[in-house]
């Protein structure tokens, strides 16, 4: 009888272990980002989307066009299909497939995607007229590439993403991810510095808030390029919140997007680590 006891006991005790570790496993998530416009639903994976945020944050450092990030995420999509590789056709690397033979730079430089992208918008903002040129046409300048027409396979997509992080689609960006965790303000700020320049940033306790001043058409579009750029960075920075305006991205229910949140804040992004 005594060992009927603890053999029940036993059972009981293993199917609350069970239960419990069911009930706290949250079930993992596929992992990509949207970026929406008009009737285009680009989907790309994470590193697209974050590669594809630092073209944007570059392009508006350097006071570039809208038109110039799309022209950069469509070469990068036609050359690595945005994932900053290893290898390549003789000695390319990186994002856009650089060559350090061919004067773009050293294997460590055309390998680090801040580095590759700012040389590709040095070279782009030499070749005259590129503003108003077709985009696989400014590309070709660019890249002098055996298949010159590629490029133009890719635009629908890098228009959608060009127009949401760079602002002026705003809350059509957003990453489903799952949270890691070990997030750190230090990295986030570090990271935001790098990419779009010296912006005033406050810090209280694990939240960070990046306020803004000007025209409220300039403070909105800027606003929404910084909370993209933030959405699209936060599985690698351990994010686990970002708003901005009456809009909210949280990391636990990134599957539901931008969801709205009450009071206005419309001047400020916020961001907050795990």
């Amino acid at each position: 009888m005594r060992f009927r006891w603890f053999v029940a006991l036993g059972l009981v005790a293993a199917g609350v272990l069970v239960a419990t570790t069911l009930r706290d496993r949250t079930p993992l998530r596929s992992e990509f980002c949207v970026a929406e416009v008009g009737t285009v639903r680009a989907q790309v994976d994470l590193e697209q989307g974050q590669w594809s945020a630092l073209m944007a944050a570059v392009a508006q450092r350097r006071g570039l066009s809208p038109r110039a990030t799309t022209i950069a995420i469509a070469t990068a999509f036609q050359e690595s299909k945005i994932h900053n590789i290893d290898y390549g056709d003789r000695d390319s690397l990186g994002l856009f497939q650089q060559r350090p033979s061919q004067g773009w730079g050293s294997i460590e430089q055309v390998t680090d995607p801040l580095y590759a992208i700012g040389a590709f918008y040095d070279a782009l903002v030499k070749v005259e007229g590129y503003g108003s040129m077709e985009i696989t046409e400014a590309a070709q300048r660019v890249q002098r590439s055996a298949f010159p027409g590629a490029y133009a396979q890719h635009e629908d997509y890098a228009r959608a993403l060009a127009s949401t992080l760079r602002g002026y689609s705003p809350a059509e960006f957003t990453c489903q991810i799952n949270p890691t965790g070990g997030g750190s303000l230090t990295a986030v700020k570090r990271d935001v510095t790098a990419a779009f320049g010296a912006i005033e940033v406050t810090t209280n306790g694990d939240e960070a808030a990046y306020p803004l001043s000007g025209k409220s058409a300039d403070v909105k579009a800027r606003g929404w390029a910084i909370a993209h750029y933030l959405v699209g960075n936060a599985s690698n920075l351990g994010i686990s919140t970002v708003s901005f305006g009456n809009r909210q991205w949280d990391a636990a229910d990134s599957d539901e997007g931008w969801t709205p949140r009450s009071g206005v804040d419309s001047d400020i992004v916020r961001v907050s680590t795990n």
